[in-house]
């Protein structure tokens, strides 16, 4: 099976599962104590008839098997439907709050994988060693430690003790130097981006980080103890060629898989990080979905964040394949 064949047959595979993900959530939402009209009109005197007529504008007075079809041959055409608290589109509410989740989330990824790595190998290749103590150790650590933790103490030390980097007010490199008063470069924008998104970045990437070195290390013992590693120490090749050209290579294939199923964690914390660092993206808007019982709105999110899933494990079978010749794009299947 080629390549294109077979990831247009894991995009159809993943269908039905996005469905399932539609309805349990729609259930979930609807089925949950509370009327998201009253919860709009809260503190307002109103009467019952225009109650009735709100509920009758979003279709909340119909039955619940009838909304769900309505809302799917919507969403079919792309329509994500809209949000009953803000009176707007919520592909609109979503597309301005994509931005800064991606850029922490992406962030978060590239600060885990930059530092895991090489952390993992160094523990290896000294095992036992007080390096690959002090390693296992803060492995340990940002394993066991809450994201939204790590985060409120970064804010404690770096924000507040010493004053040396920002903990609110994320500043969004695409807005450009003309969206800012107080920015009049863009290598100044740049610095000031970068420098807002250290503690989010941080408090959300050492989760990954942590698991990622683990496994790392884990794998690379592994592979230095291989019968081909033997082999090419007995030919004499140099430690640094075999740890670069015949080890690291085969250490890397658990990495790409955790990397891929990690995205949901990642999306997950973003949830929380954002509240921590009052970040204005999908995960706030998650939150305060769910707290105004925003039906429709909290049915995007939903879908977009388990599509976005659903694309990362593709990429990353995608991926194992083309590492490893030994993995075939599905011929058993």
């Amino acid at each position: 099976m080629g390549l294109l064949r077979y990831t247009l047959y894991r995009f159809l595979q993943s269908i039905p599962v996005l469905i399932g993900i539609t309805i349990i959530t729609f259930l979930l939402a609807n089925l949950a104590p509370g009327d998201p009209v009253r919860l709009m009109l809260a503190g307002q005197e109103v009467d019952e008839e225009l109650i009735e007529t709100i509920e009758q504008r979003y279709g909340l007075d119909r039955p619940l098997h009838e909304r769900y079809v309505t809302y799917m041959a919507g969403l079919v055409q792309g329509d994500f439907g809209h949000s009953i608290h803000r009176n707007r589109p919520v592909t609109e509410l979503m597309l301005n709050r994509v931005g800064p989740t991606l850029l922490l989330v992406l962030s978060a990824y590239a600060f885990a994988l930059v530092t895991a790595i090489p952390l993992g190998i160094l523990a290896a290749t000294r095992r036992n060693e007080p390096t690959d103590h002090i390693s296992r150790i803060v492995a340990l650590i940002g394993v066991s430690t809450p994201s939204f933790w790590i985060g409120i103490m970064l804010i404690l030390v770096f924000a507040v003790q010493l004053g040396w980097l920002p903990s609110t007010g994320l500043v969004y490199p695409w807005r450009g130097p003309d969206g800012y008063d107080w920015i009049e470069t863009w290598p100044e924008l740049i610095y000031q981006t970068i420098r807002h998104l250290l503690l989010p970045m941080v408090a959300l990437g050492t989760l990954q980080m942590a698991t990622l070195m683990r496994v790392e290390r884990t794998q690379m013992i592994e592979s230095l103890q291989g019968e081909y590693v033997k082999l090419a120490r007995a030919y004499g090749v140099p430690e640094r060629t075999i740890l670069r050209k015949h080890a690291f290579q085969v250490a890397q294939l658990p990495i790409i898989t955790i990397v891929g199923l990690n995205l949901s964690t990642a999306l997950g914390g973003a949830v929380l990080i954002e509240t921590v660092f009052n970040i204005n993206g999908m995960g706030r808007l998650f939150i305060e979905a769910i707290q105004q019982l925003d039906y429709q709105l909290i049915m995007g999110i939903t879908i977009v964040i388990a599509t976005m899933f659903v694309i990362g494990v593709i990429i990353t079978d995608i991926a194992y394949a083309y590492i490893d010749p030994r993995v075939t794009y599905g011929e058993g299947e």
